[in-house]
């Protein structure tokens, strides 16, 4: 059995769901504070649920029992509620998990990280970097999974990239490119990474099929929806000063977040595709997704 975590959010949801469809059999981890809706929406694949939160250790050995996987993509950032820090939820509470994994003789640790080599650090990369030093001397075998800027979030009207309003923020000049990636990408790969000998103890970048400056992505956008985009910049010296001025861990990590978008993060997905040989979604995809949805409701 394969036990998911942070199964309530948008990666984990879509682990859960590739999970299903491919007749494995899987347990999810949810908090009873998790909304209902998605909760039972998780039932509804044929997932078995259970409830526990990664802050409360005593909770987790239950939930990990009879285990033979573990595929994990719970954090603070997304999905916050009372209590939920850095330190509590993407620290402590993982390196809660890897006790339990190992006291329970689980086989496989799924663990989805960030890029390893992002030039502004800050509480989350602190963490990701602590929990995967802790994977690597559990003696479990693992998967790190280093996953660039999902399209599907930065390229989204939460952070600025209004396409059915035609806006669009952007970090810095726009003109550095970034491996943007679609969650289901990271999804089908983390889903198979368990039956791949290559993956073991061994991280894995995870991008896109191509590195896009934002503005390349902007004229992508353009050309499918036939709109002119009001672009809007948000200089590095705007970002720099957020960072040094963030009153919490959470508010210094997205503009640490926001200052790595600024400076590029490219990525190369030739090893990564020789070992899991699935045809990666493109921004073009993206774009033209949401223009076919938005067209449908005019």
């Amino acid at each position: 059995m394969i036990l998911a975590i942070g199964a309530t959010g948008l990666l984990g949801s879509e682990v859960v769901r590739r999970l299903r469809s491919s007749g494995q059999r899987v347990r999810a981890l949810a908090r009873t504070t998790s909304n209902p809706a998605r909760v039972e929406a998780l039932r509804q694949t044929g997932a078995e649920v259970v409830f526990g939160d990664l802050k409360q250790r005593e909770s987790l050995p239950a939930a990990v029992q009879g285990i033979a996987t573990i595929i994990t993509t719970a954090s603070s950032t997304i999905s916050h509620q009372p209590g939920d820090t850095i330190d509590t939820v993407d620290r402590d509470g993982y390196f809660g998990l890897i006790d339990a994994a190992r006291q329970a003789g689980v086989r496989r640790f799924v663990y989805t990280s960030i890029a390893s080599d992002m030039k502004h650090q800050s509480p989350l990369t602190r963490a990701k970097a602590a929990v995967a030093e802790y994977l690597d001397r559990s003696g479990l075998e693992y998967t790190v999974l280093a996953a660039n800027f999902f399209m599907e979030v930065w390229l989204s009207p939460a952070l600025g990239f209004d396409a059915q309003n035609a806006r669009a923020t952007i970090y810095g000049s726009g003109d550095r490119p970034i491996g943007f990636v679609s969650y289901k990408d990271v999804a089908e790969i983390a889903v198979r990474s368990p039956e791949v000998e290559a993956s073991r103890n061994r991280l894995i970048s995870v991008g896109g099929p191509a590195n896009l400056t934002p503005l390349e992505a902007v004229e992508i956008f353009e050309r499918s929806s036939g709109r002119k985009f009001v672009v809007e910049h948000v200089a590095e010296e705007i970002l720099l000063h957020k960072r040094r001025s963030a009153i919490n861990p959470l508010d210094e990590t997205f503009a640490a977040l926001m200052l790595e978008y600024a400076s590029g993060c490219p990525m190369d997905m030739k090893e990564t595709l020789s070992m899991f040989p699935i045809q990666l979604t493109s921004v073009q995809q993206y774009a033209d997704s949401l223009t076919r949805v938005e067209r449908a409701h005019v």
